[in-house]
C-alpha cells in the first residue's frame, strides 16, 4: 500500500514509538499518581517527562503541569471551548476549520449562549489578519484559528493574529492538529494563550492521545468532574493544573508512544522532516497540475504551506478517484469533506462532494509520489 492520508494520521509509526509502547506498557502498566510503589513512581515521571518536553516543543511556558492530557484534539477542543465561553459571548473563528471546532461552537450558538463569526480565506487559503480586527465586538472575548488547513495545507498567519487578540483583550485559541510536530511552534512569539494538539499526527504518538497547554492568566471552567488520584477527601473538583482539565485514569500506553513519538521527530529534526515532505509535495503538485482535466485547489507556493494536496478530476466523483486509487492502485487517500465543509464552501468543492486528498508523510518516497502522479494521470484519461 502507498499511504497518502497522513493527515488523517501519520503511518506507519516509527519502529521506536511500537517497541517503546510494547516495552513500558509490559513493564510499567500501572496507574501513575495512585500509589508509592516503585513501578508507580517510574510511569508517574514518563507521564511527567511527556508534558515537559511538549511545553518545551510549543514554548508554551515555564510551568509543564499546564499540558494537559486528553484522548485527541477534539476531545480538548470541547473542554477549552466549553471552559471559556459564557452567556452574551461574541466568538471570531475561520471557514478553515475542521468539525472539531465548528461543532462546538455551531452547538453553543443554537443554544442562544453565543454569536460566532466565520472569517473567509483569501484564494491561496489564507485568513486576512485585518479580517479579524474588523470582526471584533465590544462583547468579542474568543478567537479559535486552525494552524494549519486539514484541506488544503495552509499554514495560517498566527502571529499576526495573535498580536491582534493581545491588543484587544481575545483569548486566542489554535486548533494545532495539523501543525502540532508539522512546523515548529512557538506559543510565546505568536501569542497564542492555548494550543491543542494530538498525538496520531506528526506527533508520531498513537490514536487516543492528545492534549493542551494553557498559558498562566487564561481561566478553563471545569467542564468535568471526578477522580484526580489526590487530596479526594476534597469535595469538589481540584483547581490547580494538571488536574483542573484531567480526570481519571490517563491513557498511559497513549502517553508513553507519545513520549517515544516526540523524542524521534526531535532527534529527526521537525523542520528536517518537514522540508523533506514538501520536495515530495512540490512534484506532487508539479505532476497532478499539468494533467489534462484535473484542478487543484490554492497549491499555489510551498512557504508557509503543509504537504497536503485537494484535487478534483473533471467528470468524477471525488469518492469515485478514491476508490480507483485504493483498488486499481493500492493507493489510500482521503475523500469527502475531510470534516471540515466550510473550506469546500470557499473553495468551490462543496457541491461536488469535496476533493480527493493526498497528503504526504515521513515515510512517503519519490517512488510513490511518481507512482500516484501517473494513477491520477490515467484516471483522467478516461474521461479527458
Amino acid at each position: 500500500m502507498i499511504y497518502l492520508d497522513n493527515s488523517a494520521t501519520t503511518f506507519p509509526k516509527p519502529t521506536e514509538v511500537y517497541d517503546f509502547m510494547n516495552h513500558f506498557y509490559r513493564t510499567h502498566g500501572v496507574n501513575p499518581g495512585r500509589s508509592g510503589f516503585d513501578a508507580a513512581i517510574e510511569t508517574g515521571e514518563l507521564v511527567s517527562d511527556t508534558r515537559k518536553m511538549l511545553t518545551q516543543l510549543f514554548n508554551g511556558g515555564s510551568d509543564y503541569n499546564r499540558l494537559t492530557f486528553s484522548y485527541n484534539a477534539t476531545d480538548s477542543l470541547n473542554i477549552i471551548i466549553q471552559g471559556i465561553v459564557e452567556k452574551g459571548m461574541h466568538v471570531i473563528t475561520t471557514m478553515l476549520e475542521h468539525n472539531s471546532v465548528l461543532r462546538p461552537l455551531y452547538c453553543l450558538e443554537q443554544q442562544g449562549l453565543i454569536e460566532v463569526t466565520y472569517l473567509p480565506f483569501d484564494e491561496r487559503g489564507y485568513v486576512n489578519p485585518d479580517d479579524v480586527k474588523k470582526s471584533i465586538k465590544s462583547n468579542t472575548k474568543l478567537m479559535v484559528c486552525t494552524h494549519c488547513s486539514n484541506v488544503i495545507g495552509t499554514i495560517q498567519p498566527l502571529a499576526e493574529i495573535g498580536k491582534i487578540c493581545k491588543e484587544n483583550g481575545l483569548i486566542f485559541v489554535v486548533d494545532g492538529s495539523q501543525g502540532a510536530g508539522a512546523v515548529d511552534m512557538d506559543m510565546e512569539k505568536n501569542g497564542i494563550d492555548v494550543y491543542v494538539f494530538t498525538g496520531h499526527k506528526c506527533l508520531m504518538g498513537p490514536t487516543g492521545i492528545g492534549g493542551s497547554y494553557v498559558r498562566e492568566g487564561i481561566t478553563i471552567h471545569h467542564t468535568r468532574y471526578g477522580g484526580t488520584g489526590v487530596r479526594s477527601a476534597v469535595p469538589g473538583h481540584l483547581d490547580e493544573y494538571p488536574y483542573r482539565l484531567e480526570t481519571g485514569t490517563l491513557n498511559l500506553l497513549g502517553v508513553a508512544g507519545l513520549n517515544a513519538g516526540v523524542k524521534w521527530i526531535t532527534q529527526k529534526g521537525i523542520m528536517n522532516i518537514h522540508n523533506e515532505e514538501m520536495k515530495l509535495w512540490k512534484k506532487l503538485r508539479d505532476g497532478i497540475s499539468a494533467i489534462e482535466g484535473v484542478k487543484i485547489y490554492c497549491a499555489t507556493s510551498t512557504e508557509n504551506q503543509n504537504p497536503v494536496l485537494s484535487f478534483n478530476i473533471n467528470g468524477f466523483d471525488a469518492g469515485d478517484v478514491g476508490t480507483m486509487l485504493d483498488v486499481d492502485y493500492d493507493i489510500a487517500c482521503r475523500t469527502g469533506l475531510q470534516c471540515a465543509p466550510k473550506v469546500h464552501m470557499g473553495i468551490g468543492s462543496f457541491d461536488l462532494h469535496g476533493t480527493v486528498r493526498l497528503s504526504i508523510g515521513a515515510f512517503n518516497t519519490e517512488a510513490e509520489i511518481d507512482t500516484a502522479i501517473q494513477a491520477v494521470k490515467e484516471i483522467a484519461a478516461i474521461k479527458n
